[in-house]
């Protein structure tokens, strides 16, 4: 990257997981300052937010509802300011559980059986035998995130689950390993797996240090590996995102991979773990904010060109 850029942090915001975005936005101006940068950070909380005059990038540090939804990118569009990772129709498709299930299943791409609920009285269908996954359909970071059980459960689960949004997405709850696949400029990096020592990978165990364990490169053969790396990609081609993210991959015992979600803008807290599989290839901390930033400006670059010549 050449040169020292004005670079604005947006952090915070107005979602369930504001504490947790503090923390990478925070993190991620600190790394970009490192470089030489000189940057802004702008909390978003309220809407009368503006840029910084002078900003040259955004560099998007926002988790959950308005900042991984497509709202912000929307109004960063139309103020024509580059910003990094996915665009707004791809944050709004990936933060939607089920538009990205659809997305998955046109494309062939292997994911959890599914159902969809809207009412709290609804009873529990048929053909379905627990354990099963409920999902608020739009949150972010397992916010929400009630499994069943037993059937005796459901209908508390349900309610508590459509609490967090009109509609819950019903799974079936994938027995196996967990991974995450960091994307990085297209590629896919070393698998990252998720140990929860409680068992299970809720709000809590996610953000308290020492609950879980990673294992980075996971410890697949070279050919599992690159299933789960290929339906990893296959999800973020199909939602159609640019630039990076993070795709939860869970692995039956038999080494078939099953992909959950993409996070459009997955957590950057050094403790992170798109920036653990980033080290993994050499890439460190402060250098993936800047890859990150340099994909957006390379992109306005592109677009500036191309209005030039007329195209």
């Amino acid at each position: 990257m050449s040169g020292h850029y004005n670079i604005t942090v947006m952090l915070g915001g107005p979602s369930a997981e504001r504490e947790v975005s503090l923390r990478s936005g925070a993190a991620v101006a600190k790394a970009l300052r490192s470089r030489g940068h000189h940057v802004h950070e702008l909390d978003p909380k309220e809407k009368s937010w503006s840029l910084p005059p002078g900003t040259e990038a955004v560099f998007l540090a926002l988790h959950g509802t308005y900042g991984e939804d497509g709202t912000v990118q929307r109004q960063l569009d139309e103020l024509g300011i580059p910003y990094t990772g996915c665009d707004a129709e791809s944050s709004r498709v990936a933060f939607d559980k089920h538009l990205t299930k659809q997305r998955c299943v046109a494309a062939g791409i292997p994911t959890a059986r599914f159902a969809l609920f809207d009412s709290p009285t609804a009873s529990w269908p048929m053909g379905w035998q627990p354990p099963v996954v409920l999902k608020p359909v739009r949150q972010g970071s397992s916010v929400g995130l009630q499994f069943v059980e037993r059937v005796a459960d459901w209908s508390q689960a349900l309610a508590e689950a459509l609490r967090y949004d009109s509609q819950v997405l019903m799974e079936e709850k994938i027995a196996g390993r967990e991974t995450t696949v960091g994307i990085l400029d297209g590629e896919a990096l070393p698998l990252v797996e998720v140990v929860p020592k409680s068992g299970t990978l809720d709000y809590q165990s996610k953000y308290t240090a020492g609950a879980t364990e990673y294992f980075c490169p996971a410890r697949f053969d070279e050919a599992a590996t690159k299933r789960i790396q290929a339906a990893a990609l296959g999800a973020f081609h199909a939602i159609g995102g640019r630039d990076y993210s993070r795709v939860d991959v869970m692995v039956r015992s038999n080494g078939d991979p099953v992909v959950l979600e993409v996070n459009t803008l997955p957590g950057m807290t050094e403790l992170s773990l798109l920036p653990k599989a980033a080290a993994a290839v050499g890439i460190d901390y402060a250098e993936l904010c800047e890859r990150m930033v340099r994909m957006a400006l390379r992109r306005a670059q592109t677009r500036a060109h191309a209005a030039l010549s007329g195209n």
